[in-house]
């Protein structure tokens, strides 16, 4: 049996329409899966995520997912906070739920890098720190 093709829709446009922020709930401490979890909640989630795992080490991600704070290891604090806003933009704007990182602050005090931010999405804003050692 071959199947019949309805002409009508292959005019019509595809939307592109941004992925549902709809996840599991993770608790970091019990290393446990406590519910699900949506909005705001479950960008934030996502955000700490990413900075937990480096850029290009893991197969299971694409190399749009991750970050690569690992390469200012040893660099002068100069070019580290010259690269940072930089690099946390890289590492977060390709969710699409995410508009845009502002106000990216990044200061060094010993071996001990931390990067203040804030996070704009499509369901509001929200300030994340970040804290390295360099």
């Amino acid at each position: 049996m071959i199947p019949e093709i309805d002409e009508n829709l292959l005019d019509e446009s595809l939307d592109d329409q941004p992925l549902p922020s709809l996840t599991w709930q993770l608790d970091f401490d019990k290393g446990r899966i406590i519910g699900k979890t949506d909005g705001l909640d479950a960008i934030k989630q996502a955000v700490f995520k990413v900075f937990q795992t480096d850029r290009f080490w893991y197969d299971i991600y694409s190399f749009d997912y991750g970050h690569e704070l690992t390469l200012l290891f040893g660099s002068s604090p100069e070019f580290v906070q010259s690269e940072a806003k930089r690099m946390i933009q890289e590492a977060l704007l390709p969710d699409d739920r995410i508009d845009s990182v502002q106000d990216v602050e990044a200061k060094i005090t010993g071996d001990q890098l931390t990067i203040r931010f804030t996070v704009v999405t499509i369901y509001g804003s929200f300030e994340q720190e970040v804290n390295w050692n360099v």
